[in-house]
């Protein structure tokens, strides 16, 4: 008797097709995220620590791994996997992108991995819709700003100005900082191109005036600093995690997607529990907002810092992955695995 192989068929899914599948789901990547953060808040994650591999001799440079796991109550949207991305922040001097990866997926079931997926492009989409989602719950959930400003003109800022519009928010200006001229002028253009309105280039001064600010660089270590740097209710969002001084951080009210993550590895949450010995700064995180769980005030400065969860590329991870399967774009790749059966 011959039994059915339980080993699902694998696939390569490149970034061609990643992309072109993202382009319609902008929106959906936001609810998605949301989704997943309830999920997580249910407990229905394993979600431990990134692991980061470091080089003495290269201190700037780093590749991360997110091992990650969704066992969804309902059982149908269960997924393990892991995700690789190398951010080497000199690659901006050839004209590439700082960050590469890839993304794994794995049967909750047997464990074999089934697709292997450009995984760069879904991570800045989901790092965008995690901020986006962030800026409307601390907006008041209003899709209006008088002034955005992006700080860090790379290839998360322009996801995140692409899922601003594609999320119908609208602002009457649009600033841009980053200390590459090129980066700076080239993330306006394409701003420009998206049909915001009063694109222009600013200084870290001017741009830190925002009512959101957005913090997309690759700093290693806080270069905004002093008490008093923003005003109570302007929203700041703090993507990449290590720009603002710890004393920003303990006079604000701070939000966060997971909280034991984000106070790691020296992000500015992380410093500002150093220095200052407690977390009485946390507030909570973007689940318990969504959820009603807490309601955002306005006396103080508002940080949302999202560490970035690999559950979060998983679950749209697999959404690319039944897309492109059924469209007939994923590259299957036959007999990948030598043994398929022990006898």
């Amino acid at each position: 008797m011959t039994t059915q192989n339980p080993i699902q068929p694998f696939h390569v899914i490149p970034g061609a097709v990643v992309k072109d599948i993202l382009n319609g789901l902008r929106h959906a990547t936001i609810d998605m995220v949301a989704q997943t953060y309830l999920t997580h808040e249910r407990g229905e994650t394993v979600n431990p620590d990134s692991y980061f591999l470091r080089f003495p001799a290269q201190p700037a440079n780093r590749i991360i791994a997110l091992p990650a796991a969704i066992v969804d109550s309902e059982g149908d949207q269960s997924v393990s996997g892991i995700k690789w991305i190398a951010s080497y922040p000199d690659n901006i001097k050839s004209g590439i992108p700082r960050a590469s990866a890839v993304l794994i997926l794995n049967d909750p079931e047997t464990g074999y991995p089934y697709a292997l997926l450009e995984g760069a492009l879904i991570s800045a989409v989901r790092t965008a819709a995690s901020a986006v989602l962030g800026a409307w719950w601390l907006n008041g959930q209003n899709r209006h700003a008088a002034t955005l400003s992006i700080i860090g003109g790379g290839v998360i800022s322009r996801n995140i100005l692409e899922t601003f519009v594609a999320d119908d928010w609208s602002f009457d200006s649009v600033g841009i900082h980053d200390l590459n001229a090129e980066s700076a002028q080239a993330l306006a253009e394409f701003g420009e191109q998206l049909g915001l309105p009063d694109v222009r280039l600013l200084s870290l001064e001017e741009a830190l005036t925002a009512d959101i600010v957005v913090f997309a660089t690759s700093a290693g270590e806080p270069y905004v600093k002093g008490q008093g740097t923003f005003r109570p209710g302007q929203i700041v969002l703090n993507i990449s995690l290590r720009d603002i001084g710890a004393e920003i951080i303990e006079e604000s009210y701070n939000y966060f997607d997971n909280i034991t993550h984000c106070l790691k590895a020296n992000t500015s949450p992380h410093l500002a529990e150093q220095q200052y010995g407690h977390r009485d700064f946390v507030t909570g995180t973007v689940a318990q907002l969504i959820r009603g769980d807490l309601h955002v005030a306005q006396d103080k400065p508002l940080i949302y810092s999202p560490f970035g969860m690999g559950i979060l590329d998983l679950a749209i991870g697999r959404m690319i992955h039944d897309i492109a399967v059924a469209a007939g774009t994923a590259i299957v790749i036959p007999s990948f695995f030598g043994e398929e059966r022990r006898w």
